[in-house]
């Protein structure tokens, strides 16, 4: 496994060299793109990239856990999380090995 990180600035370096824009209108797409999708999922929509998968906000109720050195029953408060659920042909890539 590679220890690289794909950042926003790798983003935008990207849209600057495949579709020419100039170096501040590709990170102001990147942002504006990740903007718009970040606002979507904090409203509750579900975010659906087609090849990639689907984002989406969870509600997960409250309940007791457990302190796994003590054995100490804890309440966990209701939350909302994010999940990811990759597309078929995403796991068929990187699966594959990320070959194109």
């Amino acid at each position: 496994m590679s220890d690289k990180t794909l950042t926003r600035m790798d983003l935008s370096e990207a849209v600057f060299n495949e579709v020419g824009l100039s170096r501040n209108d590709s990170a102001q797409l990147v942002e504006s793109v990740l903007g718009y999708m970040s606002d979507a999922l904090s409203a509750g929509e579900q975010v659906k990239i087609s090849s990639f998968g689907t984002f989406s906000v969870r509600d997960k109720s409250a309940r007791v856990g457990r302190n796994p050195k003590t054995g100490e029953e804890v309440p966990i408060n209701p939350r909302r999380v994010l999940t990811f659920r990759p597309s078929h042909l995403m796991k068929d890539r990187v699966a594959s090995g990320n070959k194109r």
